[in-house]
């Protein structure tokens, strides 16, 4: 977020919402989205490079990861 800030309040809230928009999504539809590599399931936010990585549980899901597209392509993998 303090990214986006930088660059421009309304840039930052069209994150936040964007975010709020794709975790909405993931709730209601989780097997909507495709699995990645790491076996967790891929929710991309729309015009942003970052992607949500989540497991479905009995109860809901669980976001494992919110993660940059490009860089440090491993981060939060050692999460279980």
């Amino acid at each position: 977020m303090r990214h986006y800030e930088k660059a421009g309040r309304s840039l930052a809230d069209d994150f936040w919402t964007k975010f709020g928009d794709i975790c909405r999504q993931i709730d209601s539809h989780p097997r909507h989205f495709h699995f990645d590599a790491c076996g967790w399931r891929r929710a991309n936010l729309p015009r942003f490079p970052y992607h949500i990585l989540f497991q479905e549980e009995l109860d809901g899901v669980r976001v494992m990861v919110l993660r940059h597209h490009h860089r440090r392509t491993d981060f939060g993998m050692r999460r279980r």
